[in-house]
């Protein structure tokens, strides 16, 4: 009788001590993920989170954003996770959602040492978000219409005598990076001076169409001389052949610079995996990285004024993002009431 309770005891102690390692072992598989809401192109954020598991052994379990709603359906997730989060990592293709999710006390601190060279102007001092790569705002001139010596150089060019309002166009400032913009030249010069300069550029009568690659499209067509854009889609037309040049604004020592729309990265509060969150965002504000984004062709070129790379040369605005995302709303009030077709 003994012998065979003590049989049966050691029986109970051996599947007990095997659901105890089948446990940890489910815990240890736990600890190796790293949950990432990205608003990045699934194309090239996949290839990065590959990347990542090879190199750290840690899986990366993304989310991706919907085409229909963009960051904004992230943004709203986050939100709504917020007493019980799922989130790990919030990797956006642009900053003003992200520092809304800070005001909203979603985000963690973490201060990344990888960090350390990126301008102070393109991440919160507290180490809430941190900025990276990105794409920069850009004059595409047609070079079939102007002559190099009378590229533009400055934003003020456009509401100067030195080109005719039909030889120019901007997409509505009331969305997307062109929205950003009027922002950035607020926070640069001042809300008096800056619903000046838009005032401005509405009385001269320039060409204001429906998106940048339609300012872009006209450009390359010959339609117009200057079409205000973006680098990738400027990049584009350089790549059709089309007679273009890029010409990047106010860089001359003590210009107020050109803007650069950068990704952000950010650590949610409570996150699950805070360590490999952590982990991460080192990884991906790595040089490494940003160059690898650059070979791409997602970034095209690096906020660090040092960095190595194949990335293009800009001087970004003197004024920092944080900046910019403060005078987003009294911005984009002033640019409706300016630019709405009444």
């Amino acid at each position: 009788m003994y012998k065979l309770r003590r049989g049966r005891t050691l029986a109970i102690l051996a599947l007990l001590g095997g659901v105890m390692l089948l446990l940890g072992g489910c815990g240890k598989k736990a600890a190796d993920e790293v949950v990432i809401y990205t608003a990045v192109d699934q194309v090239f954020s996949e290839e990065i989170f590959e990347q990542f598991q090879k190199d750290t052994g840690i899986t990366v379990k993304p989310v991706y954003d919907l085409e229909s709603n963009k960051t904004t359906g992230l943004t709203n997730k986050i939100l709504s996770e917020q007493e019980d989060p799922v989130c790990d990592v919030f990797w956006n293709n642009e900053f003003a959602q992200t520092i809304e999710l800070q005001k909203q006390g979603v985000l963690a601190p973490y201060v990344s040492p990888v960090a350390a060279d990126i301008p102070d102007a393109y991440k919160d001092a507290e180490g809430y978000w941190t900025a990276f790569g990105g794409r920069a705002r850009v004059l595409l001139v047609n070079t079939d219409l102007v002559e190099e010596g009378d590229y533009p150089t400055s934003i003020y060019d456009l509401i100067s005598d030195k080109y005719e309002a039909k030889d120019i166009a901007i997409a509505y400032p009331m969305f997307g990076t062109t929205r950003t913009q009027a922002a950035a030249i607020y926070a640069a010069l001042g809300e008096e001076k800056g619903r000046a300069f838009f005032q401005t550029l509405k009385e001269k009568g320039v060409q204001v169409v429906d998106g940048n690659s339609v300012t872009k499209d006209m450009a390359a067509a010959g339609q117009v001389k200057i079409g205000y854009t973006d680098t990738d889609d400027a990049k584009e037309a350089l790549q059709d052949g089309k007679p273009v040049a890029l010409c990047f604004t106010d860089q001359e020592e003590g210009g107020i610079g050109n803007l650069i729309t950068p990704n952000t990265v950010a650590m949610i509060k409570g996150a699950p995996h805070e360590k490999n969150a952590k982990i991460f965002i080192d990884y991906i504000l790595s040089k490494e990285r940003e160059k690898q984004l650059i070979d791409m062709g997602f970034f095209d070129l690096s906020i660090r004024p040092d960095a190595d790379g194949n990335g293009l040369k800009v001087k970004g605005m003197n004024v920092g993002l944080a900046e910019v995302y403060d005078m987003l709303e009294t911005a984009s009030q002033d640019m409706q009431e300016i630019f709405a077709v009444k």
